[in-house]
Formats: structure tokens, C-alpha cells, sequence
């Protein structure tokens, strides 16, 4: 007998103009924007408003983060000529703040989604028509919603590997990392990517044992080379442990809390930790929202398809923020919803493709990036020109004692136009954005190498980037190719 309830036992659904399935950092903002135009919406949203961003990313993380650079600063005091006492950090009142924060936001959009007069459901959301969407309500009861538009919104989450005991040895992900009430005595960190980093160094600065495992030769493999390294010497210097090249065989429950059984070229180790972080990247949230149902098309990772308008192929249905995949950025979400207001309510069309798109990881220094980098720039085959400055002969690095790091941009030998660039180092993401106003604005790199800016502040620095002695990459010819040859 099927499962399914026959449709008399569905609710007859309320028709409105847009459905809105998640209160992400696209969600919220798309529908507010209609609402203002006249038009009546429902937004579902199962769990949080505000997403990932405000509840399980961005704002805890980097409210987390600032707590551990004063301890690390405070830690550092003798440095500056400042003499203090013995640092402690008092954990609970570390996630006291973070969670204040995070109600701060999390309530602030739910006041303006309020004030704008937004119908919000709270509730999961799954399609049971092409444009009708059903929400099952806490309560268990059910409501339906039918609107000529439709937008999901619906972001990602944690993926979780398929490895022999990881969800019996109490295990974590970001989100469940967030939530602890105590710190760790050692932090096992499955992965070596971004949010796994900035949790290393953040609870290592909290007074945790840490230790990495990557599978991959390196840390933070979408950067240069020296751009990782650099970076995984900060780590290190301030005592995380870094393993990489290491395939994780099977986990398992001990007295100390969790053991993972690592192989490498050389052998096995086990490794006991008294806690086990999953950060192996990121899933999008498809798979229960009765997307067959509505013929709605995803690629082989559950991604929806999505056109240059981020339209779907069903007419009057959209996909926006991370579960249309692509850089998984709140900055990309929220673009996402302007692309749709404008073309929808504004008649201004703009493709989602051809967007400059930067980002910072949030370690101690920065990381931050936009445009080709150097192995991407050789790649291409392109003839361009790579200028690389230490952090340690910025004055304003030297001044504050900030000197780990380095910066580097990607310059077209021809036109001198800069096609990329990359920053490690103290607000790494403000000074990046002085580098990506410059490439949406087409300043060159003389252009800056002569540009006259406030001494002294990280923004000077690039004189000194563009004044150094850059490396040619020029494309392989012909005969460099043929075997024999070169």
C-alpha cells in the first residue's frame, strides 16, 4: 500500500503571489523587496531566520574569533610592552556573547520581516506541485501555499563523510561545535579547509590541544602554494598541529573521548582526542524538498540548476544562495537576491556568471582573495606578471607587530590591469577590497603603485606591492610542448 496520503487529505492551499522557501540572506531581503512592490508572501523557513549566516556561520564564528584574538593579544602583552596577568578564558561566557549576538541579528530580521508585513511560516517546506508548497508546522499540522512564483532559498549543510563509527563517537560539525558548553582538551579536526581552520586556531587560542588531519599533501589547497605555507606556519607557531597526507580509516569511542585511525605512505597512527570536529565540506539542503515533484532540476551534488537569471527549469521557480551551488558566500547570496529584485521588479537584467567575486577566510591573519591567482593565471597559459610583498616590510605590519603573511597580485603584462589578487596578513579583507575596487573600476597596477594614500595604513602597502620586482609567467610556445624540445 503507498505511503503517500491521496490528496483529499492535503490541505487545500492559500493562493499568494511568491512563496519564499528558507529566511536566508537571500530569502529575507527578496521578501521584504516584494512585499514593499504590492505583492503577498509567504516565506517558510524551518528552523532559524536569518540562515546560515546568522545562526551557524558567519556571525557566531567571527563573534567566537574576536574572543580568541584578545586572549591571543592578551597572551602577546609582553610584546607591546604591557604587563599583565595570567590569560583565562572563561568559555561560557566566550558563547554567552555569541549567542547574544546571534539573537541580536536573528531577532532583527524577524522585526523587519514583521514591519514589512511578510506572512512568515515557520515550518519545513516541500513541494507538492510545480507551484505548490506544503509546511508542516511544529505543531505537526499542515499548510499549502500556491503562487505563480517560487524562490528557494535553502542554503546547505555540514556534510559528513561516510566513515566507519563517526556518528556513534559523539562527533560534531560546525554547528554542533558552536553549541558546546565546554572547551575541549583536544580537538580532533577532520579537514584542513577554511572553516576547519579558523576553528583551529580559534579554540587553540581558547586553551585547546588541536590537531588537523587533512587528506590532501596541504592545508588550504585553492591557494598558492606559498600562500598556504605561509599560512600553515601561523598555525603551527601558535601550536596547532598540522597532519596532512593522512586518509582517516574508522573512528571510535575511548576513555579520553574519540580515536581516529589515520594511514599515510609510512603507516598507520591512531590518534585520541577528547573531541571530533567534521568539516569536509558542505551538502546543499535538496534532498527533502520534493524538488521531483516539481520537476525541478539538480546536478549530480543535489545543486539546482539554475539559468543565468537563476531561474530553474520550471517556469516561475528560482533558486538562490547556496543551494544553487557555486562560491558559497553570504556577499554571493545576498547578490543573488538583487539579480532577482532587479530583473523582476526593475526590468534590469544581470547575469550571476560574470560577478567579481572575493572572499576572506577569518584566521589571524586574514586570508583573503578575488580574480586568478598564480597557479591559476599559469593554468590559463596567460602572460602576466606576479608581484608578491612579505607582510614583514609593510610599516604598518611592522608597527603593530602584525608581520606574518604576504600579498600578491596578478597583472597582465600587456594591458596592466590586474586580474587577481590574494592577502595574508592583518584585515587581509579590508585591504583586498581597495585591490577589487580597483579591478571593478579598471585601475592598473600603476595605478596604485602611484596612487597617493594615508601613511601609515595597510592600504599603502600597495605602493610598495606594485613598485617590487614582479615574476614573468610568460604561455608556453609550441615547441616548448614537442617532446625533446626546451
Amino acid at each position: 500500500m503507498s505511503q503517500n496520503k491521496p490528496d483529499t487529505e492535503r490541505p487545500a492551499p492559500d493562493r499568494c503571489d511568491a512563496v519564499i522557501i528558507g529566511a536566508g540572506q537571500a530569502g529575507v531581503p527578496l521578501a521584504q523587496a516584494l512585499t514593499d512592490s504590492g505583492r503577498q508572501v509567504v516565506l517558510i523557513e524551518a528552523e532559524h531566520v536569518g540562515g546560515t549566516c546568522v545562526n551557524e556561520g558567519c556571525t557566531p564564528t567571527k563573534t567566537m574569533i574576536a574572543s580568541a584574538r584578545v586572549a591571543h593579544l592578551a597572551r602577546r602583552s609582553d610584546e607591546y610592552g604591557v604587563q599583565d596577568g595570567q590569560v583565562q578564558v572563561d568559555f561560557a561566557a566566550v558563547q554567552a556573547r555569541k549567542d547574544s549576538v546571534v539573537e541580536q541579528f536573528r531577532s532583527g530580521s524577524r522585526d523587519g520581516l514583521e514591519q514589512a508585513g511578510v506572512e512568515l511560516v515557520m515550518g519545513r517546506a516541500r513541494f507538492i506541485g510545480p507551484h505548490t508548497v506544503q509546511a508542516t508546522l511544529p505543531d505537526g499540522s499542515r499548510r499549502a501555499f500556491e503562487a505563480p512564483l517560487v524562490f528557494i532559498n535553502t542554503g546547505a549543510r555540514p556534510t559528513w563523510p561516510n566513515l566507519p563509527g563517526l556518528r556513534d563517537v559523539g562527533a560534531v560539525d560546525s554547528t554542533g561545535l558552536l553549541a558546546l558548553r565546554e572547551l575541549p582538551e583536544h580537538l580532533l579536526i577532520l579537514g584542513g579547509g577554511y572553516i576547519g581552520l579558523e576553528f583551529g586556531q580559534a579554540f587553540a587560542r581558547f586553551g585547546s590541544r588541536v590537531t588537523v588531519i587533512e587528506r590532501g599533501e596541504r592545508l588550504a589547497s585553492h591557494e598558492d602554494p606559498d600562500v598556504a605555507a605561509a599560512l600553515t606556519d601561523v598555525l603551527c607557531d601558535e601550536g596547532v598541529a598540522v597532519l596532512c597526507g593522512r586518509e582517516v580509516v574508522w573512528t571510535r569511542r575511548s576513555d579520553s573521548g574519540v580515536d581516529v585511525l589515520v594511514r599515510d605512505p609510512q603507516g598507520e597512527q591512531i590518534l585520541s582526542g577528547s573531541h571530533l570536529l567534521v568539516a569536509t565540506g558542505r551538502t546543499p539542503n535538496t534532498d527533502d524538498l520534493g524538488l521531483d515533484v516539481a520537476g525541478v532540476d539538480v546536478d549530480e551534488r543535489g545543486h539546482v540548476r539554475v539559468d543565468d537569471d537563476l531561474r530553474t527549469n520550471v517556469e516561475g521557480v528560482y533558486a538562490l544562495g547556496d543551494v544553487k551551488g557555486g562560491p558559497a558566500f553570504t556577499h554571493v547570496a545576498y547578490d543573488d537576491f538583487r539579480i532577482v529584485r532587479d530583473a523582476l521588479l526593475h526590468g534590469q537584467r544581470r547575469s550571476w556568471h560574470n560577478r567579481l567575486i572575493p572572499y576572506t577566510v577569518f584566521t589571524d591573519p586574514q586570508l583573503a582573495r578575488v580574480g586568478l591567482d598564480e597557479m591559476q593565471a599559469r593554468e590559463q597559459g596567460l602572460r602576466v606578471r606576479v608581484y608578491t610583498l612579505p607582510m614583514s616590510k609593510v610599516a604598518r605590519a611592522i608597527e603593530t607587530g602584525e608581520t606574518s603573511g604576504l600579498m600578491k597580485a596578478v597583472v597582465d603584462d600587456e594591458t596592466d590591469q590586474i586580474l587577481g589578487a590574494t592577502v595574508l596578513g592583518a584585515e587581509g579583507g579590508e585591504t583586498l577590497s581597495v585591490l577589487q575596487v580597483a579591478m571593478q573600476g579598471n585601475l592598473t597596477a600603476s595605478d596604485l603603485r602611484d596612487g597617493v594614500f594615508s601613511h601609515p595604513t595597510w592600504t599603502e602597502s600597495l605602493n610598495n606591492l606594485f613598485m617590487g620586482t614582479p615574476v614573468l609567467h610568460t604561455p608556453k610556445s609550441a615547441a616548448d610542448e614537442r617532446p625533446g624540445t626546451g
